[in-house]
């Protein structure tokens, strides 16, 4: 599984074959083929394992105010991506054009969850149209952010993730001129933030 995320995560998985599995995890053909059938299967159990150790790592811990958890999650967030990052790339890399069927299950399952964590860490039951456009943009945000420090290494992850932190309340900032619960929540997230 590692040796399949580790090429997948690299090249498109139409340029990856089940040789090319074998030989990097040192292993017979014949015995990738029993584990998981074909090269589409692997691909498949590659992503949900990238899946399900990202997930993990984002299980609420609870009792912070919400821009304190928020930080948290992106802590373990980067966490992953710095310790599973041929796993992170190969659960991203290709962006919607390329996440069809099964595939795009898995991603969209994370993006859900994501979502959920985050509206649950800021308090809100059932989020308005403006509220749920500004969550999903950020966590595409997050998701472009966290490729392109694995690509170029040239920014300090903390400073990232505070950059991402704020970044979070700059939109609800905007979205705030739009809708009056977003006003709300903004005004006490920006209290927090920058307190008088």
């Amino acid at each position: 599984m590692a040796a399949a995320l580790e090429l997948f995560s690299k090249r498109d998985a139409e340029d990856v074959s089940i040789d090319d599995v074998a030989s990097a995890a040192g292993a017979s053909r014949a015995l990738v083929y029993h584990y998981f059938g074909g090269k589409q299967e692997l691909y498949v159990a590659a992503l949900k394992s990238a899946a399900q150790q990202l997930e993990s790592r984002l299980r609420p811990q609870e009792g912070g105010r919400p821009l304190d958890e928020l930080a948290a999650g992106l802590r373990r967030y980067f966490d992953f991506v710095e310790e599973h990052a041929p796993g992170f790339a190969a659960l991203l890399r290709g962006g919607p054009a390329n996440r069809a069927g099964e595939v795009g299950e898995i991603v969209d399952g994370v993006r859900q969850r994501l979502f959920r964590l985050i509206q649950k860490q800021m308090r809100v039951e059932q989020p308005s149209p403006v509220l749920r456009t500004t969550i999903v943009s950020w966590i595409a945000s997050v998701e472009t952010a966290g490729l392109d420090w694995l690509e170029h290494r040239d920014i300090e992850r903390p400073v990232l993730e505070k950059m991402l932190v704020d970044h979070m309340i700059a939109l609800l900032g905007v979205a705030a001129n739009y809708d009056r619960e977003v006003r709300t929540l903004f005004e006490g997230l920006a209290h927090q933030q920058f307190p008088a």
